[in-house]
Order: C-alpha cells, then structure tokens, then sequence
C-alpha cells in the first residue's frame, strides 16, 4: 500500500504548494480585515466553506468549543495543503498547526515534515501525510492529535489551486529572503523581496539546493503566510476582499462555523502580533524502500511540551 501511495502521487509532488494561498485566506478572514461592510458576502462564503467532521455531532465537543471561546483558552487549527484532482482525493503534502494564545496575543506555528514516521491510527507506522489518503481529515487530525498530544479544535483543508490567485489578490508580498538562490525561471537574491503569485509559488516549491532540506521549505513557507497575514490586516479595499472572498471559497473546507469564524475575528486577531515559528529536528532514513523523517523521543517531548506551554501561558 504504501509503495502504491508513493507511485500514485510521486508525479504531483511539485504542485503542492499551491495551499499556502487558501490558508493565507482564511486567516487573512480571522485575523484581521475589516469585513464589517460586506456581512453579507463574508456569510454566504463561510456557508460555502464549511464543511464538519462526524465529530461536530458530538453535543460535548461543541460545548468544550464554546466553553474554550467563553474563557479564551487557546486554540488549535491544523491547516492541511491537499492537491485534490478528478477522481482522486490526494494527499496532505503540507500539515502546519497553528496555535493561538489570546491571553499572551501570540501565535504558534508548527510545519510537520510530510515524511515524518509516526503510528496512524488503524493502520500504524507510516508517513504522516498518508493519514489523508487513509481516512481523509479526520484521520488526519486524529493523527497530529495523537503524535502532539494537544487538541486540535478545528481544520482547515486548502485545494492547491488557490495559490497563485490568493497573493495576486493581496497584490503581492515582501519578505526577507536568508540566502541567495534560483528556482525555476526566477533568481531571490538576500535580502528583502517581492513576491508575486508566479514567484511565491517558485520561493516556497525550492527544496534540493536548500541544505536544511524540507526544514528550510517549511521555513519559507511561514514567511509567507506571515507576511500575508500582515498585507490583509491593512486591506481597506472592498473590492479586493470581495475577490479574495471568491477565491476562499472555491479552495478551502473547514469546520469552523460563521459564529465561530467571528469570535476568533473579535477575541483571537491580536495573536497575530507575535508570531513564532517552530521546527521538528530528525533525520531521514530508510526503511525497507521508503525514505521517512524519524523525530526522536526526546524532540517529540520537547515540541509537546512548547505547545502546551504556549496554550497554558497567562
């Protein structure tokens, strides 16, 4: 089964970054524009996007989620980047968790290396990204649940294809590049630069020439959703928030209800003014024919620790 995943999706692998725009858009939603003019439009796409797990069923679960609102207690969003096509679902190339602590206005964001072994639960040691072509969100949410030990309170599962026209609508981002490198038809130098749609797609796809590997990429990528994040938070454009609107609602599924969207606009959109960044340390490694990314005990323990400390922060 799992040389068969590894086939099936080895030709679409240069696509995935895709995602980053969808989930650009939803938090741009939740973390700051002043949608307050067109309540209208803003409803009908978070109908449009919603989408619940059996979970939200459960009459607990929802009043744990209102109790967690009631007493701003931190919340957790697991944003899955899925490259979907014509009767094949696909997979979660790109897993970032993103925890927000309304009590200490700050944000963390964890990527979750798409090759790190972990037990899936059912079917047991595998990649983490196969959780999607096993059981779909669910499945892999209650895997990042179980390998992190913190809950996971909503998702957000972004199609690859918003990416390009999602920074387009921002008008392009800036961001501060580390160190000089080409990728496709386009060269980064160091230093602060512009990225439109095309070049954000090529920035954050550069992965073999970057020594830190997926780690570096991973890197790249919260650069972007971060500088985003800061671009839609000044939008006074209501045409531009209304094609942004377009363009969420065609490439993002969440639980997240309207309600729910609106107290975390309200209660959690200062968290974006910190934001920290957090890394998996591993090593690659073969196991039969596949290439995993193993995380040692001690790193797992320390990552669990970070996050649950984050959440409890007064």
């Amino acid at each position: 089964m799992n040389s068969r995943i590894e086939s099936k999706h080895r030709k679409k692998r240069r696509k995935w970054p895709y995602w980053i725009g969808g989930s650009i858009l939803l938090l741009l939603l939740i973390a700051g524009i002043g949608l307050v003019y067109i309540y209208d439009k803003v409803s009908d796409t978070a109908e449009t996007m919603h989408s619940p797990l059996p979970r939200d069923d459960n009459p607990e679960r929802q009043k744990e989620l209102q109790s967690a609102f009631n007493e701003s207690k931190s919340i957790n969003i697991l944003l899955l980047g899925v490259d979907e096509r014509e009767h094949d679902k696909g997979r979660s190339d790109t897993m970032i968790l993103t925890s927000m602590n309304p009590n200490t206005d700050s944000m963390k964001m964890l990527s979750i290396p798409r090759d790190t072994r972990v037990d899936i639960p059912g079917y047991g040691p595998d990649k983490i990204n196969h959780a999607y072509a096993y059981g779909d969100v669910g499945l892999s949410v209650d895997t990042v649940n179980q390998m992190l030990d913190v809950p996971i309170h909503f998702y957000v599962q972004v199609n690859m294809e918003g990416f390009k026209q999602g920074i387009d609508a921002l008008g392009g981002v800036t961001v501060t590049n580390d160190r000089a490198f080409s990728q496709g038809d386009y060269d980064f130098p160091a230093g602060d630069i512009q990225l439109n749609g095309d070049k954000a797609l090529s920035y954050i796809r550069m992965r073999k020439n970057d020594p830190r590997g997926d780690i570096g990429r991973n890197e790249r990528q919260r650069k972007v959703i971060q500088a985003a994040i800061d671009k839609g938070a000044s939008f006074s454009s209501i045409t531009k928030v209304t094609n942004i609107l377009d363009i969420v609602g065609s490439n993002v599924k969440t639980d997240l209800s309207f309600d729910q969207m609106q107290t975390l606009f309200t209660d959690y959109r200062q968290t974006r003014q910190t934001i920290d960044s957090m890394e998996i340390s591993g090593n690659g490694q073969y196991i039969g024919d596949l290439w995993y990314y193993i995380v040692p005990d001690e790193e797992l323990k320390r990552v669990r620790t970070e996050l649950k400390n984050h959440m409890e922060a007064r």
